[in-house]
């Protein structure tokens, strides 16, 4: 079996509503978190703090806290399974969030909207991947979410 693997981070705001990047390449996942794939040699926290650093010019200081596990089939979108880990980046304040700076061949917006009203913005299955990295962090029990797949609605 092949697989890519992915790691992210998960900000929200100090009111613990979940901060979310639009991307400008993939219609099919249009709200992400900041993070992306790894590179070789790379580990899963050091790929969360690169593609945060270049999606959003924050740097994330450690120690990484683990949010959750994600699993993909593949699918007709995307021909391997999909690994990937969510870290916590922590609370953001209203002047953090409006100080980040987008790679604007990857995002083109910043929001931060409650939980559901993510809903209706994004597929299902991204929805209830972000409904259980958010209730990770309310609880303090990581996720195991593995049916992030590819080919599902």
């Amino acid at each position: 079996m092949k697989a890519t693997g992915f790691a992210c981070v998960y900000f929200t705001d100090e009111r613990d509503r979940p901060l979310q990047l639009h991307s400008v390449y993939s219609p099919a996942h249009p709200w992400q978190p900041a993070g992306g794939t790894m590179e070789p040699g790379e580990r899963p926290w050091q790929t969360a703090v690169r593609e945060c650093r270049e999606e959003t010019g924050i740097t994330v200081a450690g120690p990484p806290r683990l949010l959750a596990a994600v699993y993909g089939l593949p699918g007709d979108e995307w021909p391997y399974s999909t690994m990937g880990l969510v870290f916590d980046g922590g609370r953001l304040g209203e002047d953090r969030i409006r100080d980040i700076v987008l790679d604007p061949e990857e995002h083109d917006e910043v929001r931060v909207l409650p939980v559901e009203e993510w809903r209706p913005l994004m597929p299902a299955r991204d929805f209830a991947r972000l409904r259980a990295i958010a209730d990770a962090r309310r609880t303090g029990v990581a996720a195991y979410f593995d049916t992030w797949d590819w080919g599902a609605g």
